[in-house]
This record gives structure tokens, C-alpha cells and sequence, in this order.
């Protein structure tokens, strides 16, 4: 479904008026306290994040979109990118010590099989940091982002403005780090870690 988030230039004019208020600073926050190894960064877009990953970062960028993967090239050449969605990761189990997610599980349309295949894809210990918006915890607002959420996502290309997100990871396994967890508003930023199932426990 093409929408505003598939149209490079008008995507990247809404997040530079976005970033001037102080979401900038949510973003660097993201990608600046990421750890050395290899990163995908999941749902790359037009590459916001890729220049803000420190040098001894080895980073891997995946988008559904080719408008915006040509976009991201741009930005940050010679990172390589990767046309595939979060569903459907074309990546070796254990590929990532990283996963970076900004603002991507709002319109991954299968958000269970997106969390399970970034579980796959991270090495044991690996590490989950997302930036994201969730429903609120208004009573009024989130009745709000729920009315209008068809609308909106259909406009967008699959925005969903009223996800419980961290119910999702509970609910797929990852333990959100308390110390790392920010939120403003309906905006969340926090790392978190798969825990190990029965199986592996045993």
C-alpha cells in the first residue's frame, strides 16, 4: 500500500519539520548509544539514522520501499541496502548484534511474525533499540488515534497511530531495559533483549 511514507522527498520534509521540535535529539538518542558490531537497522527509510551510527558500527539497512532505499544510498553511499520486509528477513540467524527500529513497527503489517523474525536475526545477547509512538494512555486521545487510525493508515501507506507496541514485544518474548525505557507523550524510546525460551533454558 503506497502512501506519505513511501514518497521520499515528502517523507523527509515531514521528519525535518518533526526533528526541529525536538524529535532530533529522540533519534540521535537511537542511533549515537549503539554499541560496535554489525546494526541493522530495520525499516532504514530514507536513511536518517545511517549517518548518525558511530565508526565502528558495521551497519545493514532494510526497506520494504525502493524509492526510499535509492533515497538512503544518498545519504549514507557505501552502507550496504537491502529490499525486504520486516517479515521476511533475508539474513542468517544470529546475523546482528543490534537491531535498530525507528519509528518501522507502526506499519510493519504482521508486527508478531516482524518481532520473531528480528529475534531470529539477533546473536544470542543481542539487543533490540526502537524509537516508537503508541497508542495513548489518555482515555480520550487513544479513542482519538483510534477513530482515526483507518484513515490515517490508508493516507500513510500504514501508519497505525494507536499500536500497543510494548505489549507486542512482551507478548514475543523481549524484556524492555527499565533504564533505558523514555517516554514523552505517545513517544517511546528503549532497548530491549529476547529472553531465553523453555527450550533454551534447559
Amino acid at each position: 500500500m503506497r502512501g506519505l511514507e513511501q514518497i521520499p522527498w515528502l517523507y523527509d520534509a515531514g521528519m525535518d519539520r518533526l526533528e526541529r521540535t525536538g524529535f532530533g535529539r529522540w533519534r540521535s538518542g537511537l542511533a549515537r548509544e549503539v554499541g560496535p558490531g554489525r546494526v541493522l537497522d530495520l525499516g532504514c527509510g530514507t536513511g536518517r539514522n545511517l549517518p548518525l551510527f558511530g565508526v565502528a558500527v558495521r551497519a545493514v539497512g532494510v526497506d520494504p520501499c525502493r524509492e526510499l532505499l535509492l533515497a538512503a544510498g544518498r545519504r549514507a553511499p557505501g552502507v550496504p541496502l537491502v529490499q525486504a520486509r520486516a517479515e521476511a528477513l533475508p539474513f542468517r540467524d544470529g546475523a546482528f548484534d543490534t537491531v535498530v527500529s525507528g519509528l518501522v513497527f507502526c506499519s510493519v503489517g504482521d508486527v508478531p511474525r516482524g518481532l520473531a523474525e528480528v529475534r531470529r536475526v539477533l546473536k544470542p545477547g543481542g539487543a533490540l533499540r526502537m524509537l516508537e509512538h503508541v497508542r495513548s494512555t489518555s482515555r480520550m486521545l487513544g479513542w482519538l488515534q483510534d477513530v482515526t487510525q483507518p484513515l490515517w493508515t490508508l493516507a500513510t501507506g500504514g501508519c497505525h497511530p494507536n499500536r500497543r507496541t510494548e505489549d507486542a514485544l512482551a507478548q514475543a518474548g523481549f524484556a524492555l531495559e527499565p533504564a533505558s525505557h523514555a517516554a514523552k507523550g505517545t513517544v517511546r524510546r528503549f532497548q530491549a533483549r529476547p529472553q531465553a525460551t523453555p527450550r533454551e533454558r534447559s
